[in-house]
């Protein structure tokens, strides 16, 4: 089932819309919530979450990529369910190191939503100037919060050379933030 079958499920308030959802995206919602609290149950409970506010949300919203929309609503749900319980170890550290790594190197964005939304169109504009490739591996590090051993293993390379092409990614990026006029 495409994307806006299901968003019209939700408009019509049918269950089987987060039947639908789940069957679609729960997989790839699990891994997000996963990655970032390293514990099943906790992941298993994040997709729940994100389901009911998807439930919720749509309408009046109505998403064109739901497999994006219900990723970026998981991850934030992981994200602050790992800030609650201060759980700055859980994961073996890899959360908190990956957001440390490239906190080093974004802009400060304590302004209005205006400076956010900025902020975000600079970042999006620098990931699409990307290679595909490039694109990614930067993806994987910081939004999805993969480790580097797993990256490295995932595309078949050390995990040095993963490492290192990190560092020229975060390095770039301050470049283009600063280019657009971001503080850094």
């Amino acid at each position: 089932m495409d994307d806006q079958a299901i968003v019209s499920l939700f408009h019509a308030r049918s269950e089987d819309a987060i039947a639908a959802a789940s069957d679609k995206y729960g997989g790839r919602c699990r891994a997000i919530a996963r990655n970032i609290l390293a514990d099943d149950a906790d992941a298993e409970e994040c997709v729940s979450d994100a389901l009911l506010a998807a439930w919720n949300a749509i309408p009046p919203q109505s998403p064109r990529h739901l497999g994006a929309y219900l990723g970026r609503i998981t991850r934030n749900l992981a994200l602050n369910r790992l800030k609650a319980a201060g759980a700055q170890r859980r994961g073996g550290g890899e959360t908190p190191l990956a957001l440390e790594e490239l906190g080093d190197c974004a802009a400060r964005s304590d302004g209005d939503a205006a400076d956010r939304l900025a902020l975000a169109g600079a970042i999006e504009q620098f990931l699409r100037s990307l290679p595909p490739e490039k694109r990614r591996l930067f993806l994987r590090r910081y939004w999805y919060l993969y480790s580097v051993k797993d990256i490295a293993r995932a595309m078949g390379v050390g995990e040095s050379r993963v490492k290192s092409q990190l560092a020229r990614l975060r390095q770039a990026l301050r470049a283009h933030l600063e280019k657009e006029g971001f503080s850094v």
